[in-house]
């Protein structure tokens, strides 16, 4: 393994992944847990990409992994999402400031929605450097871009009750279903962190049709930014 990582990547799916493949030179494979981890360079940064899969828990356990066999310096999870906020169309990119596990769930006991206990936060922060960084990235883009919460679970949104019960509640920009796992696991090991999603569907009734359509188109734009982003990386 690689202990001298500049930038670690953290994508769910193949789609979002070839691109920033195809970027790298020097590249080495190999598989933990079944996941596919991927060192080499782009240009003369070090760094790692990972392929963990979809969901809360691949997410944190690709993470966790590479913390521990890696030391990147930041990690950074990119990929598609769904779009919460009016203000962006598909193809808009959300920069995370905070995430949220809209499923963790213990009302019951007298807790908040989406209250995380042994961190007792239900607004898990994103480091304000590297967002910042990301975000002079994407200006440079001239794409459309909001900063805000990405509201993550394991779930699909596909409704549009869901979609506005997100929007209200978290006031969110965006779901997916792992930036809040990644989150978490670099909060606990102190590792910098965010997250950059690019809309692929609208989370409302007709997102798995929008999903099929936009999510390799937005997994590009993901990919160029994200390159771009490591860089110009110091």
């Amino acid at each position: 393994m690689n202990n001298n990582v500049d930038v670690g990547i953290i994508v769910a799916l193949q789609l979002e992944l070839e691109n920033i493949e195809n970027a790298m030179t020097e590249k080495t494979e190999v598989k933990i847990s079944g996941m596919k981890f991927i060192t080499g360079k782009i240009e003369n940064k070090n760094v790692v990409v990972a392929l963990c899969g979809v969901g809360k828990v691949f997410a944190a356990i690709c993470t966790q992994t590479m913390i521990l066999g890696f030391s990147p310096k930041i990690i950074i999870n990119v990929g598609v999402a769904g779009g919460i906020s009016n203000n962006l169309g598909i193809g808009g990119i959300v920069i995370a400031s905070y995430v949220v596990q809209h499923d963790m769930n213990t009302t019951a006991l007298g807790d908040e929605l989406g209250f995380i206990s042994g961190i007792n936060l239900v607004y898990l922060p994103t480091d304000p450097t590297v967002t910042s960084l990301v975000e002079k990235v994407v200006k440079e883009s001239s794409l459309e871009y909001e900063i805000g919460t990405i509201a993550t679970g394991d779930s699909f949104i596909n409704t549009n009750e869901m979609r506005d019960f997100l929007a209200e509640y978290f006031n969110a920009s965006a779901c997916d279903m792992e930036s809040a796992a990644v989150v978490q696991a670099c909060y606990i090991n102190k590792v910098p962190c965010t997250i950059l999603r690019t809309i692929s569907d609208a989370g409302d009734d007709n997102s798995h049709l929008d999903y099929e359509t936009f999510a390799k188109q937005a997994a590009d734009v993901s990919a160029k930014i994200i390159v771009e982003f490591v860089k110009d990386y110091e």
